[in-house]
């Protein structure tokens, strides 16, 4: 199914209990604006500043789907994965760089990401991918 068909506000499946989608970015304004283009798919979204910040939120309810960025101060999010991924409870893991390598992707692969895009990384790309990855309200 094409997310365009159900333009802005209108995705397949989404009301209560259809999941959560978790951004985790230290950048501000890319959070705010990823946060807000979700939002006009009708995803439910969180964003936390920081692996600690979401650590320290998250319920773990695995129901939903983490955009994670790699590269962030204090803890990169393959540390985080490296560490926590048990914490997950198998939440599937889609992992944003601004720069990487391929050694860097494989371990991202190896800690259990399902997809890397690399940014800027094309909006369509992730919305097709959170609409195969999150759980419509009707399985709730």
């Amino acid at each position: 199914m094409d997310h365009l068909d159900d333009g802005p506000g209108g995705g397949p499946g989404r009301g209560p209990g259809a999941g959560i989608v978790h951004i985790v970015d230290d950048d501000e304004p890319v959070r705010d604006s990823l946060k807000a283009l979700l939002e006009a798919f009708s995803f439910d979204v969180r964003d936390f500043s920081s692996c600690g910040d979401f650590l320290d939120r998250f319920d773990g309810n695995p129901r939903g789907c983490l955009v994670l960025d790699l590269h962030m101060p204090v803890m990169s999010g393959l540390e985080f994965l490296e560490r926590h991924r048990g914490a997950l409870h198998g939440m599937p893991v889609i992992m944003v760089s601004g720069r990487g390598d391929p050694a860097t992707f494989a371990r991202a692969r190896e800690a259990g990401v399902i997809a890397v895009l690399e940014k800027p990384f094309d909006e369509d790309q992730l919305i097709d991918m959170l609409n195969g990855l999150m759980p419509s309200s009707a399985a709730a």
